[in-house]
């Protein structure tokens, strides 16, 4: 349903919000998150582009959140490199639906509406702080920290 690109921003933003506020080079947050380091690259520029990250160069530099975990909602990241499509509009063209959607794209926007919804509603500090024994972007949480 979503993109890579969406998958990849969602990775490495996780990992900011799990070190923030230190700044993470590309080269720490690829290796922690397995993604490309050159895909990566293009993911983090639309971050920055959006203003969801920032990026310091020189010692201490990297790239880090614009916004405390606690501010920055899924959809936020989502919306910064791949926006959710609504359907306003006949995706067939059709003239005579216009905006009036048959059953099914009203279904089909309906859900796309939840899942907005559930973006809009869930912070990076609730995905982190959640209890659950599957620590995000971990093979095995630290005991000490409960992250990476």
């Amino acid at each position: 349903m979503f993109s890579q690109t969406v998958e990849y921003a969602l990775r490495a933003v996780v990992h900011l919000a799990s070190n923030a506020p230190r700044a993470q080079t590309t080269e720490e947050i690829a290796r922690s998150t397995k993604v490309p380091q050159a895909y990566l690259s293009k993911v983090l520029q639309g971050l920055v582009a959006a203003g969801v990250v920032k990026s310091q160069r020189g010692i201490g530099g990297g790239m880090s959140l614009v916004k405390k975990p606690s501010e920055l909602t899924i959809l936020e990241v989502v919306n910064a490199v791949d926006p959710i499509k609504r359907i306003n509009t006949c995706p067939l063209e059709l003239a005579s639906h216009g905006v009036n959607l048959c059953p099914l794209h009203k279904r089909v926007d309906a859900a796309l509406a939840m899942v907005e919804d559930a973006f809009r509603s869930t912070t990076l500090q609730e995905v982190i702080d959640e209890p659950t024994e599957s620590t995000p972007l971990c093979d095995f949480p630290s005991k000490r920290t409960n992250l990476c």
